[in-house]
């Protein structure tokens, strides 16, 4: 079985190469040929257990999303994203269940509602990556990651209460609200202590390569942990993500480096396997449907049904949202408490990116996951009730919603022709500031250098260097020094830049995608300077 999961992520990674050539959705791409190779003779059931895919793929592929992503951007949106990621799985839930009890009323109501829930989270995965190369804005996108990273936990907390009445056993909590609440609060608290004590371990160590291996363990410890309490797990991990993407800006930076391209690494190998495996499922799942009573006729009535419910839900949630977000904000604006300090208003999204959120609510690896963890068997040894119809059609709609929602995104952002001026200006004033901010701490480290090392020839480099530095950022050729002295006054700068941008992110003053724009340009200055010296 190793080796055929092998021969699957080979096969996807050069899928996704040769999309990527062609400009095409390399995720899409891979889950239709994989929808076409289950059918070839002799292919062999890519069976994985549930267990591997929730302690085994998800969390890393959270995690590396989580330290990616802006705190402050998931602050400023938290608003959105807790709606979209708590509250509208709960509506969703309820609506779809509805929805499969009016098209397959021999179905308990339970096994609808578990089905409802299966269904409800949209997936990081998938949104993500249909996203980026789609072109979303990036307000938009920080709506659609942050709900991704938290609905994964909304579903799975609601999916174990539900599973526990059907099958006659006792969830820890029984009372859905308090149990979420508490998975919540204390999956947090987990994964926001280990991510901490990673962060001092990691000051402890002095080899990038032991600092990258502490950071593949950090995923599975904190989710691990927390499932261990009862706690949330995808909280535990993405809290995890986001204490050590804040704090990264405090490693080395060999380790930011090699951290950040091992992390794109597995970001891609994930991808693939999980679109690949969802694409190879689809013959044996229909196979199974088929064997527990259900023809291709209520299949496909089944998955239009719930997709149509899932995408309308989502809808008539997102504007009614929308409408209440609007009349807020303009209050908040109105009385002047919209703002605080430097930071930025957040205005709600336009009703065009609300179009394009409700159109981006592709399912994968957690509906697999939860669906295939589905019980047999409930308390008295009976089957679980409606298991099949569960997990049939939580495989068919998750393809359907990759690839009628994927094959379109990209059409639907062109045909609305996105686009977010006031982000741009925002971007143009973040980045104007942090050259200034630079250019401060700049003068005065060289002010200072000058005046601990009196002397010409101190004095002649201190003159270089700001030359140099000044080109650089007029975009022209700085003039050429590599004395050691020259490279000492030059790792000096750096550090004191990198010093006053994480001040002005910490104060609020610069956002946090543009420091650590700003970050990796530094470290990559300096891994030149490191290669000059030592070559």
């Amino acid at each position: 079985m190793f080796a055929y999961v092998l021969i699957v992520v080979t096969l996807a990674l050069v899928l996704s190469a040769l999309a990527e050539r062609r400009a095409f959705q390399p995720a899409l791409v891979v889950v239709m040929v994989g929808l076409a190779a289950s059918y070839i003779p002799g292919i062999p059931l890519l069976e994985l257990d549930p267990h591997f895919l929730l302690t085994i793929v998800l969390p890393p592929m959270l995690f590396s999303a989580a330290r990616d992503f802006s705190f402050a951007d998931f602050r400023r949106r938290m608003g959105s994203i807790v709606n979209l990621g708590v509250f509208l799985v709960f509506a969703t839930t309820l609506v779809v269940g509805g929805a499969t009890l009016g098209v397959l009323p021999d179905l308990l109501p339970i096994a609808a509602l578990i089905l409802g829930v299966v269904v409800a989270p949209p997936d990081a995965v998938a949104a993500i990556s249909i996203g980026r190369r789609a072109g979303l804005p990036v307000g938009l996108m920080t709506v659609l990651k942050g709900e991704s990273l938290i609905n994964d936990a909304a579903a799975l907390t609601i999916f174990a209460v539900l599973v526990a009445i059907a099958s006659g056993t006792h969830a820890f909590i029984d009372n859905i609200p308090l149990y979420f609440l508490y998975a919540a609060g204390l999956g947090i608290a987990i994964g926001l202590l280990i991510g901490n004590l990673a962060q001092a371990a990691r000051h402890l160590l002095s080899s990038p390569s032991l600092t990258t291996a502490l950071s593949v363990i950090i995923p599975f410890a904190a989710y691990l942990s927390a499932e261990e309490l009862h706690a949330s797990g995808v909280l535990a991990v993405v809290a995890a993500g986001f204490a050590m993407g804040h704090h990264g800006v405090q490693a080395g930076y060999k380790e930011r480096m090699q951290e950040t391209s091992f992390w794109r690494t597995v970001d891609t190998l994930l991808e693939t396997f999980v679109f690949a495996y969802i694409g190879l499922q689809l013959r044996f799942v229909i196979a199974d449907a088929n064997e527990a009573g259900f023809d291709a006729g209520e299949l496909a009535l089944a998955t239009a049904a719930i997709f149509a419910a899932m995408v309308a839900t989502r809808y008539a949630w997102i504007f009614g949202s929308a409408l209440l977000a609007r009349w807020r904000h303009r209050r908040l604006t109105q009385s002047g408490r919209g703002v605080a300090g430097q930071r930025r208003i957040q205005p709600p999204l336009s009703w065009k990116e609300n179009i394009v959120l409700g159109w981006t609510g592709m399912r994968g690896v957690v509906t697999l996951a939860a669906a295939a963890g589905t019980p047999l068997i409930i308390a008295g040894g009976a089957g679980f009730p409606g298991r099949e119809a569960i997990v049939s059609i939580a495989f068919l709609v998750t393809i359907t919603s990759l690839l009628v929602q994927g094959l379109t995104l990209p059409l639907l952002i062109g045909w609305l022709k996105l686009d977010d001026p006031d982000h741009d200006h925002f971007v143009r004033a973040q980045r104007a500031h942090a050259e200034e901010l630079t250019r401060i701490a700049t003068d005065e480290a060289l002010a200072a250098y000058a005046k601990s090392h009196p002397g010409p020839e101190s004095a002649r480099l201190v003159t270089i260097m700001r030359q140099r530095f000044r080109a650089e950022q007029k975009m022209e050729k700085p003039a050429g020094v590599a004395t050691n002295e020259a490279l000492a006054i030059g790792k000096l700068l750096l550090e004191t830049r990198r010093t006053r941008l994480v001040t002005a992110r910490d104060n609020f003053e610069l956002d946090d995608t543009i420091v650590r724009d700003m970050l990796e340009k530094l470290d990559l200055e300096q891994a030149f300077m490191d290669s000059v010296a030592e070559g």
